[in-house]
């Protein structure tokens, strides 16, 4: 069965400064030779469920499209597959009140790091690792890296399906669901700051929808 939608998602595969539970630290800049590699090659790191512990699972359940450091850790933007392995773990991702699985961690090799040398310090601090994977886990070693962000696929036919059932016609349900689509195309284009001539066409989307969203609520009180 085909699943509608990209199947994105967004979150820290790593998060730095904070001590994970195998007793270590990652630095900023531990994966800055992986990522440049990554992206002069063309061979980025897998992504696996659950670091691909049984051998049928280290089949890759999707790619990444997106790995950089910031100041929080290494942020990640992620493409399920659309298998039945990807999109078992984006029904997982989107489940409610809350995510059945929403935890990232790092298959890697230590290549440059310090070792504690006061009861107080971490076992190890790593300046730079060999990044090999990043895995959607029920379990991640660091508790602070978590998925923050999925993206929900846009399904025209449900919606205008539902809107009809409320009571509305064919013709505006038709007219509901392509306000909601320009809307969401808009959203999706606000990161581009140049300058364009779409204030008409704004303020008639978001009129039409408040005309709509009055008469599904006239439906709904009547």
């Amino acid at each position: 069965m085909a699943t509608s939608g990209d199947m994105t998602f967004s979150g820290y595969g790593a998060v730095f400064g904070n001590v994970d539970s195998g007793d270590d630290v990652i630095l900023k800049g531990a994966f800055a030779e992986t990522l440049a590699t990554a992206k002069k090659t063309g061979i980025w790191p897998a992504m696996l469920s659950q670091h691909g512990v049984y051998g049928s699972q280290m089949t890759p359940i999707g790619v990444w499209t997106e790995m950089k450091e910031d100041n929080i850790g290494l942020y990640v933007e992620g493409k399920l597959a659309n298998t039945e392995r990807g999109r078992e773990a984006y029904e997982l991702l989107k489940m409610k009140p809350r995510p059945a699985i929403s935890g990232l961690s790092i298959g890697f090799r230590a290549k440059e790091w310090l070792l504690r040398s006061a009861p107080d310090e971490p076992r190890r601090t790593l300046k730079s690792v060999d990044l090999l994977e990043v895995s959607l886990v029920t379990f991640p070693m660091n508790g602070k890296a978590r998925i923050t962000s999925v993206k929900s696929e846009f399904n025209p036919r449900e919606i205008e399906d539902g809107l009809r059932e409320a009571g509305l016609s064919r013709a505006d349900s038709v007219k509901a669901v392509a306000v909601f689509k320009s809307m969401l195309l808009r959203d999706e284009a606000d990161q581009d700051t140049a300058p364009r001539d779409e204030d008409e066409t704004a303020k008639k989307s978001n009129a039409e929808l408040t005309e709509l969203a009055a008469r599904i609520k006239a439906l709904i009180v009547g």
